[in-house]
């Protein structure tokens, strides 16, 4: 094992265990459930605070709509009216409810919740979160095309046009069109219109097919279930010979139960088939359109920029506290090649399979790749040449009691 490994497992030994206290490892949850917790209790002092000042402002209301009337009345009955006796009593009953004075001591107990939530706020973040950057030479021409790319998928085109206009990058513009005609059909299925996706699916089905996806058929579904609604028994009818047909001797079932609903035309709601009109058909055949509309394009379903701030954020925490280990044992953040400690984003950021050596706590390389040996655990080959020592030499696996050899151990490909 090399000096550099070795300081890189004490290194993460000293950076987990001075994390320890805070409780590094588990610091997201218990942040987040104090955050919570604080929130909830301004909240509720928000909302008490606020019924308590329409209170205040009601009973405000009725002495002055009492007084009003007080006036009325009496000039009604006399043709003139001396104020100056109701006034009086309007203003010694506005000063028993001193409004002022209540809504100055609701304003400052609020203000006190206030303060204490934006204190554990500052106690559990870092406002100073530069202290995790790194200085990476990136390709701005690739980054800007990032950013164009999300503008155009997020549907924001006057703003993508504007932005590849002002970074000078008018490549990024080949995805406004195919974007733009993505967005003219959802918004036609919005309006319950799946003729343009329909028409897009059927010039598509090919790829769709190699995909492994059944859009096509479910748009079709969909549009059969919209005739049927209507209460027109012999054009659903029609439709199911032209268009579902074909899909029949790979979905049978499906079919079948579509046939079936055309015993209830006009009606499909009172029927057995009713799961058919649920409006949440629409809105997942929307998100699939989506999907394989991308995927044909050659683009991600999620925007690249999204998943970059999102893993970025889940992240933070764990770089902040690593910067400022390092800092306090003089080492330099900038000159490190890989972190000494995990950094886990979820399942949901994990798209391509990652080896650790479980001994040299090395990511797996091309110069150093996975190792299976014969009892099924798995090391680097960095590892098991340290550990036979010779290439003829039987070794004892780290975690289990069998030996082997480095014949033996087979290349692993991820």
């Amino acid at each position: 094992m090399s000096d550099r490994q070795i300081r890189d497992i004490g290194f993460s030994w000293e950076f987990a265990r001075s994390a320890e206290p805070e409780g590094l490892f588990s610091v997201e949850e218990m942040d987040l459930d104090m955050i919570q917790d604080a929130f909830d209790r301004v909240a509720k002092k928000q909302k008490l605070s606020s019924s308590k000042i329409q209170e205040l402002i009601d009973q405000v209301r009725r002495e002055i709509e009492q007084a009003t009337a007080k006036l009325q009345m009496t000039e009604n009955a006399t043709g003139c009216s001396d104020p100056t006796s109701i006034l009086v009593d309007l203003k010694t009953k506005l000063n028993e409810i001193a409004p002022m004075k209540q809504l100055e001591s609701l304003q400052k107990e609020l203000n006190v919740g206030l303060g204490k939530y934006v204190k554990i706020i500052e106690k559990c973040f870092n406002p100073d979160i530069s202290k995790a950057y790194r200085n990476v030479d990136f390709d701005v021409h690739i980054v800007n095309q990032i950013i164009a790319s999300h503008f155009y998928r997020q549907g924001l085109f006057d703003l993508g046009d504007c932005f590849i206009s002002e970074a000078n990058e008018p490549e990024a513009a080949a995805l406004k069109s195919p974007f733009m005609e993505m967005y003219s059909i959802l918004e036609a299925m919005r309006c319950r219109n799946l003729e343009p996706s329909l028409s897009w699916a059927s010039k598509q089905s090919e790829r769709l097919l190699q995909n492994g996806s059944d859009l096509e058929l479910k748009l079709h579904q969909l549009q059969f279930v919209e005739i049927l609604q209507n209460g027109s028994r012999s054009e659903a009818l029609n439709y199911a010979r032209t268009y579902l047909a074909p899909f029949a001797s790979v979905h049978k079932v499906e079919i079948q139960k579509l046939l079936a609903c055309l015993l209830w035309a006009g009606r499909l709601h009172e029927s057995p088939y009713a799961d058919f009109m649920y409006p949440s058909h629409w809105e997942r055949l929307a998100e699939e359109f989506m999907q394989q509309f991308c995927s044909l394009l050659g683009q991600s379903f999620q925007s690249p920029l999204c998943v970059a701030i999102a893993a970025g954020v889940q992240g933070l925490p764990t770089l902040l506290k690593l910067e400022s280990v390092m800092a306090a044992k003089k080492q330099e953040w900038q000159a490190m090649k890989q972190l000494p400690v995990p950094v886990d984003l979820g399942r949901e950021f994990q798209f391509h399979s990652i080896f650790v050596c479980p001994v040299l706590r090395e990511q797996g390389s091309d110069e150093n790749p996975p190792m299976l040996m014969p009892c099924g655990h798995v090391l680097s080959k960095q590892s098991i040449a340290k550990l036979s020592k010779s290439s003829t030499r039987a070794f004892k696996c780290p975690y289990c009691p069998l030996e082997a050899s480095v014949a033996q151990c087979k290349l692993l490909h991820f």
